[in-house]
């Protein structure tokens, strides 16, 4: 087990709601899914998407920083380009959101320095429903 691995393991036990950006409405898209399971698992999700108003049952707001700041946010999991990555980083460090998950296929170096010199913890490249199952079980529940 790696130091990694045990430093998402306690994320994700501590962890009680994720801003997830670029989820969409659609259930087969991969964002749709991955919500979908973190919501099954016990988590709070926000969806930010601005061309939504609402998705899996909870207000869709248009960005990050839209988000009320009173609506604390424990992960911030993107599901945007990597080069699309920049903007949502600039939004979790001003919200002071302390972690940012970038999902499957999804980096960028110069947003992941900048996220961690503002003391944001960065995961990129790795699906966090893979990693949650991975980690705690397929059936874990989040809430205890």
């Amino acid at each position: 087990m790696t130091t990694r691995d045990d430093e998402m393991r306690s994320l994700l036990t501590r962890a009680r709601t994720i801003a997830v950006v670029g989820l969409s409405d659609k259930p087969e898209r991969d964002s749709n899914e991955v919500a979908r399971y973190l919501q099954s698992v016990g988590y709070r999700i926000v969806p930010v998407n601005p061309m939504l108003t609402e998705v899996l049952g909870e207000r869709a707001y248009p960005s990050l920083a839209a988000v009320p700041a009173d609506l604390p946010v424990d992960i911030v999991d993107v599901f945007r380009r990597s080069d699309q990555v920049p903007p949502v980083v600039d939004e979790a460090i001003a919200r002071h959101d302390p972690v940012v998950w970038m999902q499957l296929g999804v980096q960028n170096a110069e947003a992941a320095a900048r996220a961690r010199s503002a003391g944001l913890t960065v995961f990129e490249d790795l699906c966090i429903m893979v990693q949650h199952r991975r980690l705690l079980g397929p059936h874990a529940s989040r809430v205890t």
